[in-house]
């Protein structure tokens, strides 16, 4: 299993500088990757520049990325200029988000999400791999001057249509918030994809919170990450499954994030996380990886446990 580390991921309370602690942390600890997520608050090229200031060592991957905010070439375009500041390879993750970010914080139309991620992929993949003196598009008059970012491409994936993209042109597909039971299907799902298009899976990823010995605060931060998914098709089962129903059910009625947390006990966090004691951490790894994961990207809970050093420090590469 490999790991890497998630310096921000979803909106919450956290210090808004608080994954420049997260960053240094686990390239101190030897962690070889380090993912700057892209929300309201934290723009994914910016805060990787930023994280590679406050490293030495760890490749960043930006993202991800809505793709129906930016265009591929101003994503190639930021992910070399990352990588000519920062002196890193710099990877770039696509994603389609939500209703919710594009149109609710962009202003812009999410319209047909799958097929906008597919056709982004395509031309990207191309774009990250010009070399200087080649036109930074086809048939531009402008040539490239900074080298290739040197990084993954990588497509957030759960539905078949967004997998297909994923297993057609990344290099790595990513999962979020999944249960080893979620990712068994998963796997399955991205081979038959691959064998149908005759290529090579993709190596597949999955953004999972972490937090070993977690405190009440530490525990009600992750238990705030899940709420937002209790509605999402393909997730509300699992929880359902789990003994969560009511939680789930409330979701459904509207009920807001703080009310969720409430809602949800303890347990609930360690069905798509890495929750719990060091013994019972390690368990949960094997588990996923029997399930067929290749890496896990820990989203260390800081809450409690500032910079996540806590969890960080006893999942390190030995």
């Amino acid at each position: 299993m490999d790991f890497s580390v998630v310096a921000v991921a979803r909106e919450d309370d956290s210090p808004v500088d608080e994954p420049l602690r997260v960053a240094a942390l686990a390239d101190r600890l030897g962690f070889r990757e380090v993912w700057a997520g892209e929300g309201p608050t934290w723009d994914a090229f910016v805060l990787a520049a930023a994280l590679g200031r406050v490293t030495e060592r760890a490749a960043l991957t930006a993202g991800p990325v809505p793709v129906n905010v930016r265009d591929p070439y101003t994503l190639a375009r930021g992910a070399a200029s990352v990588a000519a500041v920062t002196g890193r390879s710099v990877g770039v993750a696509l994603g389609t988000s939500s209703k919710r970010v594009v149109e609710g914080v962009h202003g812009l139309p999410r319209t047909r999400p799958a097929a906008a991620l597919a056709r982004c992929a395509q031309e990207l993949r191309g774009l990250l791999h010009g070399a200087p003196g080649e036109p930074v598009v086809p048939g531009s008059p402008f040539v490239r001057r900074l080298p290739p970012p040197g990084g993954p491409l990588t497509v957030a994936a759960f539905g078949d249509r967004a997998i297909e993209a994923a297993v057609a042109h990344a290099d790595r597909l990513l999962l979020d918030l999944v249960s080893p039971e979620q990712v068994r299907d998963l796997r399955a799902r991205m081979t038959a994809a691959a064998e149908r298009a005759g290529r090579t899976p993709p190596t597949l990823a999955a953004w999972l919170p972490a937090a070993v010995d977690p405190d009440p605060e530490s525990l009600a931060q992750v238990l705030g990450s899940i709420a937002g998914y209790l509605t999402v098709p393909g997730y509300s089962d699992v929880f359902v499954e789990a003994g969560f129903g009511e939680a789930v059910e409330l979701a459904a009625s509207g009920a807001d994030r703080a009310t969720l947390v409430r809602a949800l006990p303890a347990a609930a966090a360690a069905t798509v996380g890495l929750i719990g004691d060091p013994d019972t951490v390690r368990s949960r790894i094997t588990a996923y990886a029997e399930a067929g994961l290749d890496e896990i990207a820990l989203v260390p809970a800081t809450a409690g446990d500032p910079a996540g050093e806590r969890t960080l420090t006893a999942l390190a590469p030995s």
